[in-house]
């Protein structure tokens, strides 16, 4: 039986895969036309994968394909990376037709003996030579050359490389290689360490979306059939939704439900069972949450920017010009929006972001409940086990006011977004407390924050933002009804965090369609009284 992977390139015969026919066709198609190819994508979203995909379906009577990778040169120096080269480009060729069960004509065998590749010079006048032996003792067929992992080329070498390939592609319509792929995680532009013109102006863009909806669909799909067991389609919509599609997140959700919860093969996998899996998922360090939280943190300042597109409605204009921007994007953290403006990938990411830069003690945690309290967080359970969560939120908002300026002192964390960071941690360990399960749904990856708690098999939403006028803070309210009509929840609170020197504390509980929404305008004080 095959299994989801998440280690590493996925194999038909081992794995559930999805296909991505339209995706690899298209690739196919611009390498026979001979275009030189830059595909960058963020790391483990199955680039490895698709392009030996799309390598194994070249005609092998017209291509010869050669696929390296530079992981391992970031540190050498220019003529041990140029004979590196050269010997794995010989091992590939070598491999090539061992695969096809022929000998290499004795031209190319004495090629290859032949030559030695010191620099970018050799390189180009060794693919000249291989396109005539090619040509003349080999069927005309054409090298198509796919790089993986080029930004880890030597930062000295990556300018006069990629003025060699530019020069082979401008020299005529019989060049050698006939098509290249270079393919990473850093854009050409981020390669160019010295901001000099573009040393590869003729690349030709792809771009490698995650999974759609139908894809994760048809990934799950192989599943059920080899074994029968269906997923609801409730949670494959679930499953994308708090993936964005992310492939390594929708493989980790499918090993989780099919091999490490035990559930029984005859039943069909349930919203229920996707709680807990997500629940897992958000508990668990597995490398490609490591490394998402290792990217965020090399810069403080993506705290800053994180938290204002996750804050604000105006929200942040994409703009690849900016380091930062430009940075996260690489990462795979934000994306571009429809509107142009900077969204959080994927819930997920958002939920690790917010547990990333919360302070593992913010200092404030005894001052949490009041008091006079009995048990602690247990004091908001109703008799028979139920959630009082008007009664806890009215709790959070006394406890801002009672902390004053003490809010300030909360460890690296802007002052700004102090309010969120600090309902996050509270829910947090209320939720942890209660036995409950807490993660965001978030809507638009920007402008709210929607936490979702579960309990009891009962949903509760809390949305939160930041001030941003009245027309907002109205529109926020009906946004939030139809959310909460949305996911089917029982009940619905909105905290809106003000910063004006002047703030409007307000609670209002209002019933819109039908559906009953408590509201908190909580202020957030603006510096220490003098004394």
């Amino acid at each position: 039986m095959r299994w989801f992977e998440t280690r590493g390139p996925v194999y038909p015969e081992d794995n559930y895969v999805v296909a991505r026919t339209d995706e690899v066709s298209d690739f196919v198609n611009r390498l026979e036309k001979g275009r030189y190819i830059v595909l960058f994508a963020p790391r483990q979203t199955g680039k490895t994968t698709f392009f030996r995909r799309a390598m194994d379906i070249l005609p092998t009577e017209a291509y010869l394909p050669i696929q390296i990778d530079f992981q391992a040169s970031n540190n050498l120096e220019p003529s041990d990376f140029y004979e590196g080269l050269y010997e794995d480009i010989r091992e590939e060729i070598e491999k090539i037709f061992q695969r096809r069960a022929i000998s290499p004509p004795e031209a190319l065998r004495q090629l290859l003996d032949d030559t030695k590749i010191t620099n970018h010079l050799s390189m180009r006048r060794f693919f000249g030579k291989l396109s005539n032996c090619l040509e003349h003792h080999y069927n005309g067929q054409r090298v198509v050359l796919i790089i993986d992992e080029f930004d880890g080329i030597p930062r000295n070498i990556v300018s006069d490389f990629l003025y060699s390939l530019r020069h082979i592609y401008l020299s005529g319509r019989n060049r050698c290689p006939h098509s290249v792929g270079i393919v990473g995680v850093k854009s050409i532009t981020q390669l160019n360490y010295d901001r000099s013109i573009s040393p590869f102006n003729i690349q030709d863009e792809f771009k490698l979306p995650n999974f759609t909806l139908d894809q994760v669909r048809e990934l799950l799909s192989q599943y059920t059939d080899e074994v029968g067991q269906p997923f609801a389609s409730a949670v494959i919509e679930a499953i994308h939704k708090q993936t964005a599609g992310q492939p390594v997140l929708v493989n980790r959700f499918g090993q989780i439900l099919t091999e490490e919860m035990g559930i029984p093969k005859s039943e069909p996998i349930t919203m229920e069972h996707f709680s807990k899996a997500h629940g897992q998922l958000l508990r668990e360090q597995n490398t490609h949450t490591e490394h998402l939280v290792t990217n965020i943190r090399r810069d403080r300042r993506f705290e800053a920017l994180l938290m204002k597109i996750a804050s604000y409605d105006e929200g942040v204009a994409f703009n690849l010009y900016n380091d930062l921007i430009s940075e996260l994007a690489t990462y795979g953290v934000i994306a571009e929006g429809a509107d142009g403006l900077c969204e959080i990938v994927n819930p997920i990411y958002h939920y690790c972001i917010m547990q990333a830069f919360k302070p593992i003690v913010n200092g404030l945690e005894q001052e949490y409940l009041p008091e006079n309290t009995r048990a602690g967080f247990q004091d908001y359970l109703t008799p028979d086990g139920q959630l009082q969560l008007e009664a806890l939120l009215d709790n959070f908002r006394d406890f801002i006011a009672r902390a004053g300026f003490k809010i300030l002192q909360v460890p690296e964390t802007p002052q700004e977004y102090v309010g969120q960071h600090l309902l996050f941690a509270y829910l947090s360990q209320f939720v942890q407390v209660v036995g409950g399960t807490m993660y965001l749904e978030v809507q638009t990856g920007r402008g709210r924050m929607d936490i979702l708690i579960l309990h009891n098999q009962k949903k509760y939403i809390v949305e939160t933002k930041i001030w941003g006028g009245d027309t907002r803070y109205q529109a926020g309210k009906a946004q939030l009804a139809a959310y909460i009509k949305l996911k089917k929840a029982v009940e619905g609170y909105y905290v809106v965090f003000d910063h004006r020197k002047e703030p409007e504390p307000r609670v209002e509980t209002e019933t819109l369609d039908g559906l009953t929404i408590r509201s908190y305008v909580i202020p957030v004080i603006q510096g220490r009284p003098s004394s």
